[in-house]
């Protein structure tokens, strides 16, 4: 069985639809009965098992699922003790994308491999659309010097308010304030710094820039290369807002202004919209001390579907065994493949 944790939210209805498409058995969990009844329907997976608890750490060391698909958001808080709760023996999937809640899940891998269990945490386009890039590009080669990481997504929009797990995703990259790694470490650097504009290989454009994500921390881990820049088509590139957003970051780590910008961010109603472009893009350049540089484009449609495909993928192959015991990226713990498996393309230019 592989539970699905917020299974009505819409990231958790299509993770149901993609696992039972591929031959898993879902069980969506969520507080209301009634509501994971009717998304059951919803979604055609007649009668699929609902499991309604308001503590799904408890359930889950209760019932012993095999796999758990964490998409309730608040990482940082919600994946150590969900996690924790898998163990022995059961394994774990999240879609993180920060340099806060990844690190604290990443550090129960001793805790994972004790209890024969595998932690996955970035298991969606955010982090494994650039990752993927990477450790295809450093296969059977030695670790880089460099290399640099760039995520484009493109999505399409639902009509509906952003939701809390998003907004405090937003704030809590303000708040951490921009990230690079030298010499092997990570450092500080200015939010928003390096802004690029991309010519995409299928002629289209688009423009990204440096911030906290946790793009960056999966490309140092999956090529072991010292120096590493990441940017973001998520990360607000026009010179006026990135001049402002170091102080709006600064301000943001009073704690009451931060719950008060993550209430009204979660409040904020949006209109439906096509995504803005065809393809979403991860990219990747690799440089090594011979001087020699490899670069390659990973394609897919629309980020979010990708994002389902992925984590969904990734449950069932750790519901068959598969992966490596311990805690990771989702490209170090069953390879680059698994983006391929997603429905993306990976080539070189």
């Amino acid at each position: 069985m592989i539970w699905i944790l917020g299974a009505t939210g819409r990231t958790g209805r299509e993770i149901a639809r993609a696992v039972a498409a591929r031959g898993g058995t879902p069980v969506l969990v969520g507080r209301s009965a009634e509501r994971l009844r009717k998304t059951a329907a919803d979604l055609g997976l007649g009668a699929a098992e609902v499991v309604a608890t308001a503590d799904p750490a408890a359930a889950i060391a209760a019932e012993r699922p095999a796999v758990v698909v964490n998409t309730i958001g608040g990482y940082a808080e919600t994946a150590v003790p969900i996690a924790r709760a898998c163990l022995p023996g059961g394994h774990y999937v999240d879609l993180a994308n920060d340099l806060v809640a990844m690190p604290r899940l990443l550090a129960l891998h001793d805790e994972a491999v004790a209890g024969g269990s595998t932690f996955v945490t970035g298991a969606g386009f955010g982090v494994l659309g650039t990752e993927a890039v990477v450790a295809w590009l450093c296969a059977d080669r030695p670790a880089p010097v460099r290399v640099r990481v760039d995520a484009l997504p493109s999505v399409a929009i639902t009509a509906g308010q952003l939701g809390e797990a998003l907004a405090r995703s937003i704030v809590s990259g303000l708040t951490t304030g921009g990230r690079r790694y030298e010499g092997g470490r990570q450092v500080p650097a200015r939010l928003a710094a390096e802004p690029r504009t991309h010519a995409l290989p299928d002629g289209q454009t688009a423009k990204s820039a440096g911030g906290p994500t946790g793009e960056l921390l999966a490309a140092h881990l999956a090529s072991g290369a010292p120096d590493v820049v990441a940017t973001s088509g998520l990360v607000p590139s026009a010179p006026l807002v990135r001049a402002i957003l170091p102080a709006a970051g600064a301000l943001l780590r009073i704690p009451a202004l931060q719950r008060f910008a993550v209430r009204r961010m979660a409040a904020m109603e949006f209109k439906p919209a096509p995504r803005p472009r065809e393809h979403s893009w991860g990219h990747a350049v690799v440089t090594w001390a011979d001087g020699t540089t490899r670069e390659a484009w990973l394609r897919a449609d629309d980020a979010m579907d990708f994002t389902s495909a992925a984590a969904a993928e990734t449950a069932v192959r750790l519901a068959r065994g598969e992966g490596r015991r311990g805690a990771y990226t989702p490209a170090c713990a069953l390879g680059p493949d698994l983006a391929e498996a997603a429905g993306a393309a990976i080539s070189q230019p």
